[in-house]
């Protein structure tokens, strides 16, 4: 019985997979309880952000996972449980959210992780744990996109392709409150959505080319890559650049050159000083994160199989309370 008791003690929930498949081989399990190492926390999650990395990886199409069961999920809000050694800016009981470790494993689908301290920034007072959960990956990836590689300045003209998405809406509302002309795209049903971020005029994608209506565009956001990366080329101004989320292609390079245009490419990476600035702009309502649907853990691979369809305005987030 007493070894019985330690094997309980000693884990925790989460959901695993025993190898890529599609949404139903997700499974709830039990794994090891993450003990902090040098300069990291333990974190009792109370929310997990569900990104496209998350099912693109349980098929086999993400990140390439080196052994068995596997946790998936990065985005997490929780409250401090347990101190490593070597942490000085946070202490038990805080409430943090953060997207650790990425690309590798972070282990965010259960009760509790473990999470370098200077990866996570304190949750705003106010905030929900769905919404704070549902920041980090796409909030930390616009913001990438914008300031770090795109390097935006006030009075630019942005367009944001797929403007209502998870990425898309941050990025709107950073860009505006950072005093850019915000052009997004959108489906019809999205386009009150898409104004109330601030966005200044809404092209529907669906029954207007965007490469035929926008014009002199200082720099375009592109979450899709290929063709559609391509198209977006016709939109910038000389000298403009496309910011790309779906990594370097020699195709897209050759074709940028060829037009004097400029590219980036977006690989994001934890930065817990860049969450403090969008916690800042949460807690003061310059950057809210919207949630569509929140899941109990337990329906997990039903919230994948959502996201999947590729038709989510915002978040998809789980409750692990």
């Amino acid at each position: 019985m007493s070894g019985q008791i330690e094997v309980v003690m000693n884990t925790t929930r989460g959901v695993l997979i025993d190898g890529y498949g599609p949404p139903e081989v997700l499974r709830i399990g039990r794994v090891p309880l993450p003990e902090p190492g040098y300069g990291e926390v333990q974190v009792r999650v109370h929310a997990a952000g569900i990104n496209a990395i998350d099912w693109l990886t349980r098929a086999g199409r993400g990140l390439s996972l080196s052994s068995f069961p596997a946790v998936l999920g990065w985005d997490i809000s929780g409250t401090v449980s347990q101190i490593g050694p070597g942490v000085t800016t946070l202490k038990t009981g805080d409430q943090v959210f953060g997207m650790p470790y990425f690309p590798d494993l972070a282990g965010g689908y259960a009760d509790h992780v473990t999470a370098p301290a200077d990866s996570l920034a304190v949750k705003p007072d106010g905030i929900p744990h769905h919404s704070a959960a549902g920041a980090p990956m796409p909030a930390l990836t616009a913001w990438q996109a914008l300031f770090d590689v795109g390097r935006l300045s006030p009075g630019q003209r942005v367009l944001i392709h797929g403007a209502a998405g998870g990425v898309g809406h941050v990025a709107v509302q950073l860009a505006v409150n950072a005093g850019a002309e915000v052009i997004g795209t959108a489906s019809a049903g999205n386009r009150a959505f898409v104004e109330g971020l601030g966005a200044h005029e809404v092209i529907d994608y669906s029954t207007s080319p965007v490469e035929k209506v926008a014009r002199d565009i200082d720099m375009a956001v592109d979450p899709r890559g290929g063709q559609e990366a391509l198209r977006l080329l016709d939109v910038l101004r000389p000298g403009g650049i496309l910011v790309t989320l779906k990594g370097a292609s020699a195709q897209l390079t050759e074709a940028v050159r060829a037009r004097g245009l400029r590219v980036g490419f977006v690989y994001v990476a934890p930065d817990g000083a860049a969450l403090a600035d969008l916690a800042a702009l949460m807690a003061v309502g310059h950057l809210r994160i919207a949630v569509e649907n929140v899941f109990p853990l337990n329906e997990v691979s039903a919230a994948h199989m959502i996201g999947e369809t590729g038709h989510v305005r915002g978040r998809l987030v789980l409750d692990t309370t």
